[in-house]
C-alpha cells in the first residue's frame, strides 16, 4: 500500500507539472492564425508513412535505420510502461499477462530493443560529442543546444539500463522462489545468468530500485521534453498528421489579397462591409511577428528535432550563406516563448522586437532559392520555406524592402509583362527573327480553330538569347509532328511565379487572373510549358484562382511522344558522350518528376551518368526564389559553382537541363570553369531535335 501511495503521489505531481506546462503552451497556440485541415484519411495515412514507418529518416540509410531502431523499440517498451503505471496505482503485478502470447511477444521485443537502444544511443552520444558532425554545428547551435541532446540521450541510456536492470532482476528473483517466469527476456535472461548467486532478497530488492529508478526517469523526462528539443517526441506524429497535402512545390493563397486585387481589377465587386459603426480590422500582409504566423507553423517550431538535416542540403547554406532553415524554426520557437507571455496577458503586448530582424535577418531570407530541399528531408515534415515566403511577403507588402534587383524586376513584370525590361510587342520575336512558322491563338480563332494545345513561352523562352534557341528547338518538333499547338504570342505576360516567391504575393495574382481571364478566352483546356516554374504555378496555384488546366511540362511530353514510336532518332552523335541530368526543383522535388527527362535522355542514344546528388538529393541550381534577378548574398561560393562541380565529379560531357534557370546556371558554371570546349549544356528539346536532325 505504501509503494501505491508514493507512485500515486508521483504520478498526481508528474501530470500536474506536465498539465500546466501543456496549458501555456496551448496559450500561446491561441494567440497564432487558423490553418485549414482537412481529409483526416489521407493525413492518416501519410502520419503511418513518414512517422510510423519512419520513411523519410530512412533517406539516409545506416543512421536513418538506427533511429528508426530507437523509435520502434520505444513504441514498444511505451507498452511496458503503461502496464508499470497501472501495476503501481493498483497493486498488481504484471497486469497484462492475460494477453498470453501476445505479452510474450511485447515483453521479448521490448527486451531486445532495450539492449539495442542502450548501445545505440551510446552511439549517438560519442557521435554527437567527439565525432563533429558538420549538421550539429551552426550558429544557431548554441553550447545549451548541445548540453539539452546530451542530457536527454543520457536519460534515454539510463532508462534502457533501468528497464534491462529491472527484467534481468526480476527473472533472477523468480528463479529464487521457483515461481513461474511472466513474459520473455531473451538479453535479460542471459544477463541475469551472471546472479546467479545473488540472494532472493537482493534480487527483490534490486529489481524494486531498477523498478522505481525506471519509471520515475519516464516521469522525469517526460517534463523535461517540453524544455527540449526533444519535445518532438511528443509533437512529431501530430506534426505529421497535419503536414500539408498539397504538392511541395505549393504556396499557399493569401484570401486578403485576393479581396484586394479583385476590388483593383474590378471596382464594382462587392464585398462584405463591416457592420454600421464598426471599422475594417487593420490586416498585415506577411509575418512579422509570431502572432502573424499559424498555428501549423508553430506547431512546426515545437515539431523540429534539431537534427539540421534541412541544414545540410540548403543550397545557400552549403555555399557558406546565412540562411539555416533550421534556425528559422528555432527562432520562431524562442521568439513565441519570449513574447508569447506578454501576448496572453495583452494582445496588444510589444516588446520593441520582432521576428525578423531581432532574430532573422532579411540576409537569411533572401538567400532562400524555395527549392524545398529541406521539405524534402525534414523527418517530421516541416515546411521551413512557407514561412520564409511569409516574411518576405511582409517586406515586400508592408515595408517595400525588397532588394533593389527585385524591386526593379517586379516593376518589369507590372509595366511589361516580364521580368526583363522588354516591350510586350517584342515577344514573338524568337521565332519572327528566324522565320519560323507559329500558329497564334488570336489568328487560329478568327479562323474557327481551337488547337487541343496552348503553347506556353514563358518570358525566358521569349527573351532569353539562349532559352529562345531551346523554344525554337521545341516549335519545331511540334510542327515537325504535326502537333495540334497554338501560343498567345504578345497577349501572353508573365505568369507570376518569380513574384510569388520573391514575396509580391499582389503582383503574382494579379498575374494569375490576367491570365487565366485570357486562358478562359480562349477556351483553353491543356497548357504545355518548358518552364518547371510555370508548370508547377499552372498546375498547382492557378487552381486556387478558378483555372484548373491540364498542365504537361514538356519533358512528359516528349516523353510520351518517344514511348508512343512517334520520335525516332536517327543520328547517333551522342552514342560517345556522357550525359548527366540536373533536376530542376519545381519539376522534381516540387512534383515528383524525375522519369520522363531520363526517358527522354535515354531515348538518344547517350551514356547517361548520374551525379552523386541526383533525383530528391539534387543540388538546386541557385536561380530559384528570385535569385535569378538578384546579387547572391555573401557566401564561400556561388551555388551554380557547388553544381557544376558535381557535373565535372560525375565525368559528363554534356549537362541536360528541363528549365530556363538551370540553363543560366549551369552555363554560367561551365564558363566559370572555362570548360566550354570540354563541356556543353543543351536542354532535352535540343537532344531531342538534334537526334531527329530537324
Amino acid at each position: 500500500m505504501i509503494k501505491q501511495i508514493a507512485f500515486a503521489l508521483s504520478l498526481l505531481i508528474t501530470l500536474g507539472v506536465f498539465s500546466y506546462t501543456a496549458y501555456r503552451i496551448y496559450t500561446f497556440f491561441k494567440l497564432t492564425k487558423p490553418f485549414p485541415i482537412g481529409q483526416f484519411g489521407k493525413r492518416f495515412g501519410i502520419m503511418m508513412k513518414v512517422a510510423f514507418f519512419q520513411t523519410k529518416i530512412l533517406r539516409k540509410p545506416v543512421v536513418g535505420f538506427m533511429h528508426a531502431i530507437v523509435w520502434w523499440g520505444f513504441l514498444v517498451i511505451l507498452i511496458g510502461s503503461i502496464e508499470m503505471i497501472i501495476d503501481g496505482l493498483f497493486g498488481t503485478e504484471r497486469i497484462l499477462t492475460f494477453l498470453g502470447p501476445v505479452y510474450d511477444a511485447i515483453t521479448a521485443l521490448g527486451d531486445v530493443f532495450a539492449f539495442l537502444i542502450f548501445f545505440l544511443v551510446l552511439f549517438f552520444l560519442i557521435r554527437r560529442i567527439f565525432m563533429h558532425i558538420r549538421r550539429f554545428s551552426g550558429i544557431e547551435m548554441k553550447h545549451i543546444s548541445h548540453i539539452d541532446a546530451n542530457i536527454a540521450l543520457s536519460i534515454i541510456l539510463l532508462l534502457m539500463v533501468s528497464l534491462l536492470g529491472m527484467n534481468t532482476f526480476y527473472l533472477a528473483y523468480i528463479n529464487k522462489i521457483d515461481h513461474e517466469v511472466m513474459g520473455l527476456y531473451p538479453v535479460s535472461h542471459y544477463l541475469a545468468g551472471f546472479f546467479t548467486n545473488i540472494s532472493e532478497g537482493n534480487a527483490h530488492l534490486w529489481y524494486e530500485i531498477n523498478w522505481w529508478a525506471h519509471i520515475l526517469l519516464i516521469f522525469l523526462f517526460a517534463n523535461i521534453l517540453p524544455y527540449s528539443k526533444h519535445f518532438h517526441v511528443f509533437m512529431s506524429v501530430p506534426n505529421v498528421f497535419f503536414s500539408r497535402l498539397e504538392p511541395i512545390g505549393y504556396l499557399e493563397n493569401m484570401p486578403n489579397i485576393t479581396r484586394e486585387v479583385k476590388l483593383m481589377m474590378n471596382p464594382d465587386t462587392a464585398f462584405a462591409a463591416p457592420a454600421e459603426g464598426e471599422e475594417a480590422p487593420v490586416e498585415r500582409f506577411g509575418v512579422l511577428d509570431v502572432e502573424d504566423i499559424t498555428w501549423k507553423n508553430y506547431l512546426d517550431s515545437l515539431s523540429c528535432t534539431e537534427c539540421g538535416r534541412c541544414t545540410s542540403v540548403c543550397p545557400a547554406n552549403i555555399t557558406g550563406k546565412q540562411l539555416s532553415p533550421r534556425k528559422i524554426m528555432m527562432d520562431t520557437r524562442a521568439r513565441m516563448k519570449e513574447k508569447g507571455p506578454g501576448l496572453v496577458k495583452d494582445k496588444a503586448f510589444t516588446d520593441s522586437k520582432s521576428l525578423i530582424r531581432n532574430y532573422i535577418k532579411e540576409e537569411e531570407l533572401w538567400a532562400c532559392t524555395t527549392c524545398n530541399a529541406c521539405v524534402e528531408e525534414c523527418p517530421v515534415n516541416i515546411n521551413q520555406p512557407a514561412m520564409i515566403v511569409d516574411m518576405r511577403r511582409y517586406l515586400v507588402m508592408e515595408e517595400s524592402a525588397a532588394p533593389g534587383e527585385l524591386n526593379a524586376m517586379f516593376t518589369n513584370i507590372e509595366n511589361n509583362g516580364a521580368p526583363w525590361q522588354f516591350s510586350p510587342e517584342d515577344r514573338m520575336l524568337w521565332a519572327t527573327d528566324v522565320n519560323l512558322e507559329v500558329p497564334v491563338m488570336a489568328e487560329q480563332q478568327t479562323r474557327g480553330k481551337k488547337p487541343e494545345w496552348l503553347l506556353w513561352i514563358g518570358s525566358a523562352g521569349a527573351f532569353d538569347d539562349r532559352y529562345k534557341k531551346v523554344t525554337r528547338e521545341f516549335v519545331k518538333i511540334l510542327n515537325h509532328l504535326s502537333i495540334d499547338y497554338a501560343v498567345l504570342g504578345i497577349e501572353e505576360t508573365d505568369s507570376g511565379d518569380v513574384a510569388r516567391r520573391a514575396g509580391n504575393e499582389m503582383l503574382f495574382q494579379m498575374q494569375a487572373l490576367m491570365n487565366i481571364e485570357i486562358f478562359n478566352a480562349y477556351e483553353v483546356k491543356k497548357i504545355l510549358t518548358c518552364c518547371p516554374h510555370d508548370y508547377n504555378t499552372f498546375l498547382n496555384e492557378y487552381p486556387d484562382f478558378g483555372g484548373a488546366f491540364k498542365v504537361v511540362h514538356h519533358s512528359q511530353f516528349l516523353s510520351q511522344l518517344i514511348a508512343d514510336g512517334k520520335i525516332n532518332i536517327s543520328s547517333d552523335q551522342f552514342a560517345s558522350q556522357k550525359v548527366t541530368f540536373h533536376d530542376p526543383c519545381y519539376l522534381g522535388r516540387g512534383n515528383g518528376e524525375y522519369r520522363a527527362p531520363r526517358a527522354v535522355i535515354d531515348a538518344v542514344g547517350s551514356k547517361h551518368v548520374e551525379m552523386k546528388r541526383n533525383k530528391s538529393f539534387a543540388l538546386c541550381c541557385g536561380a530559384g526564389g528570385g535569385q535569378m534577378f538578384k546579387e547572391a548574398e555573401k557566401g564561400e561560393k556561388e551555388v551554380f559553382i557547388e553544381r557544376i562541380e558535381d557535373v565535372i565529379d560525375a565525368g559528363a560531357d554534356i549537362v541536360a537541363t528541363a528549365c530556363p534557370f538551370c540553363m543560366v546556371m549551369m552555363t554560367d558554371g561551365i564558363k566559370y570553369k572555362n570548360r566550354e570546349e570540354t563541356m556543353k549544356n543543351y536542354d532535352i528539346a535540343e537532344l531531342i531535335a538534334m537526334g531527329m536532325e530537324i
